[in-house]
């Protein structure tokens, strides 16, 4: 049952103090949560356009700075770097974050083999995907790549990280 106003109830409910503040607090919740979000689209977007900025002009020191490495495996920081500069220069079809689908985080938080053998993780737990759509035209025809990335946060700033030893 509801509270329309001061005094009146429909049902069980009356007005109170104690109902009174689970709603403000109800409301500061959402208002907070909304507020992050919105910010969250913004950070995004910046990410993204800087990404695609970076990409299409083969700048590779600033992709390299998209790379979160502390504690990754060199010999995987070495892979990130190849494969982040392989298609550079190319044009962006698409390019987006997305949240994680429950397979994704599933996979994210799995071992992988390393390519110098064992097990290896990420760094951080991803909060998004990163996908990027590649075409390339030329006079023999056209091609089109897709590339995924898992996204973390770190210090509020969005970045790519690198697997290392699983602790």
């Amino acid at each position: 049952m509801l509270v329309c106003a001061e005094g009146e109830t429909f049902g069980a409910f009356t007005s109170s103090k104690p109902m009174r503040k689970l709603l403000y607090c109800f409301c500061a919740i959402l208002i907070t949560f909304f507020s992050c979000y919105a910010g969250s689209a913004e950070q995004d977007k910046a990410f993204t356009d800087k990404y695609k900025t970076a990409f299409e002009a083969n700048d590779t020191p600033t992709l390299e700075s998209f790379l979160y490495t502390q504690g990754a495996d060199p010999a995987a920081v070495g892979f990130y770097k190849m494969m982040q500069s392989a298609e550079a220069g190319g044009k962006i079809a698409k390019i987006e974050l997305v949240a994680l689908a429950p397979e994704d985080a599933a996979k994210a938080a799995a071992p992988q083999d390393s390519p110098t053998g064992g097990k290896a993780c990420l760094t951080l737990k991803p909060i998004k995907k990163l996908i990027i759509t590649v075409e390339t035209k030329s006079a023999e025809g056209s091609s089109s790549s897709k590339t995924e990335n898992f996204v973390a946060e770190k210090d509020g700033k969005l970045v790519i990280p690198v697997p290392g030893p699983c602790k």
